[in-house]
């Protein structure tokens, strides 16, 4: 992708295609800067085994999936400015860049002026397979727009990279992978990503080569910062007026966080259970139970669940739940919770020990699962997926469909005289990135 990027900024003949491309490397690079250092992670992991260090096997939580949509940043600009439509206009275009551990993700390019009080971004941003320790940075990406772009801007180097090859050996592309990363993005001593900050440029092809988008603010979002519906959210700035890429930010960002943690969108565990009803210890009910979410649901009988009739018994699991089981045999599992706002103790039973075992092990994982994503467990939040990703309505001057494909008649666009390899690299490109 980064490669692909390479060859398409070095093909543009239009602004707009140039920023999509420089967008692009950028976000190649942190994905680069990601992988090698969950690489360098696996390797000292392989390591600390070979000299007899084992992992540490203390109870780690589910996974789950956490989503950010609705981003709003709102921008603060002279009355000089937004009423009286004086001065410079200033206009840059604006992106983010959102990484979760090695996943990352970028939202759409958005042209900002003063005319825009807001900065909007309408995708849903989903991360899977997060802990719940999880640490969500969102940054800030601005270019100053230049309104008299030319072809010359993006550098002497243009011409020879259309006319020169497109085949690299392999310790080329990973030195140039190494020499662009290190431009956009930083690894620390801990091992810990953090794409693009301000290193001055190590390759001399990076630094002349198409727009450059700098940092201009940043956040990094936690647990504690979900919940239902829109919360604001403080900024780092990284920028001053003076700088070209400025705009004037309140420092603040709005935006709705959720999560879905998988104990509370799957089924955890089922099977044939023994319910003590009332004080008789002869008094055992035999149920299918099911594990899911905040509830142990227990059926009469396993085609009771699959005809979705009402469960038997509920029995709710919270994150102040208690799990205990004997050491008697037969194993009874004694389930602590509350009903009605009154604590009330369950008594269940299996027909083996390691069911039993099997059964209080799972209930045990259930409960510090859901006690690590605190309130995401209160109830299920939902991911609205409908503002994801939709087809911008505006043109957005895509390089392979404005160069490579020929254009209609009307609108009076000239297809360059490119190479074969260059239509062929253009067309690989936008399929990867599309699928």
């Amino acid at each position: 992708m980064r490669e692909g990027a390479n060859k398409l900024l070095a093909a543009c003949s239009r602004r707009e295609q140039a920023l999509e491309a420089s967008k692009s490397m950028l976000t190649g690079n942190a994905r680069i800067l990601a992988l090698l250092s969950q690489l360098q992670r696996m390797r000292k992991a392989q390591i600390l085994q070979r000299v007899g260090c084992r992992p540490s096997e203390d109870a780690v939580p589910c996974l789950g999936k956490v989503a950010l949509s609705d981003l709003r940043i709102p921008l603060m600009w002279k009355d000089s400015e937004y009423f009286k439509n004086k001065g410079e206009l200033h206009r840059c275009a604006v992106f983010c860049l959102l990484q979760c551990g090695t996943e990352i993700h970028d939202t759409d390019l958005v042209m900002v002026d003063r005319t825009l009080t807001d900065i909007c971004f309408e995708d849903t941003i989903i991360f899977n397979e997060v802990g719940p320790e999880f640490q969500l940075r969102v940054e800030l990406y601005s270019s100053c727009a230049v309104e008299d772009f030319s072809p010359g801007a993006l550098g002497p180097r243009r011409g020879s990279r259309l006319g020169g090859s497109l085949g690299c050996s392999s310790g080329k592309r990973i030195r140039a992978a190494f020499e662009s990363a290190t431009v956009c993005g930083s690894i620390s001593s801990e091992g810990d990503v953090g794409p693009a900050r301000v290193s001055p440029p190590s390759s001399p092809y990076r630094s002349t080569l198409g727009p450059k988008y700098n940092l201009l603010a940043h956040t990094t979002l936690k647990i504690d910062h979900i919940q239902e519906g829109f919360k604001t959210h403080d900024l780092s700035l990284e920028a001053t007026e003076d700088s070209p890429f400025w705009l004037p930010l309140y420092g603040n960002m709005c935006c709705r966080l959720v999560a879905q943690p998988l104990c509370m969108i799957q089924p955890i565990i089922s099977g044939q259970l023994k319910v003590k009803l009332g004080e008789d210890l002869n008094c055992w009910q035999n149920v299918h139970g099911v594990l899911r979410g905040q509830s142990l649901l227990c059926y009469q009988s396993e085609e009771d669940l699959e005809s979705e009739d009402k469960p038997l018994l509920v029995i709710h699991i919270r994150k102040d739940t208690l799990i205990c089981a004997s050491e008697r045999d037969p194993v009874l599992i004694y389930v602590s919770t509350q009903r009605q706002g009154e604590d009330v103790t369950y008594t269940l039973t299996t027909h083996t020990p390691e069911d039993a075992q099997r059964w209080t092990k799972t209930l045990w994982q259930h409960v510090y699962s859901m006690s690590q994503w605190k309130q995401c467990c209160d109830h299920l939040m939902k991911i609205d997926m409908l503002s994801s990703r939709k087809p911008n309505a505006v043109k957005q001057g895509s390089l392979y469909h404005e160069i490579v494909t020929p254009s209609s008649p009307g609108e009076g666009l000239v297809v360059p005289d490119l190479s074969v390899e260059i239509r062929a690299l253009l067309s690989w490109y936008y399929k990867e990135r599309h699928t």
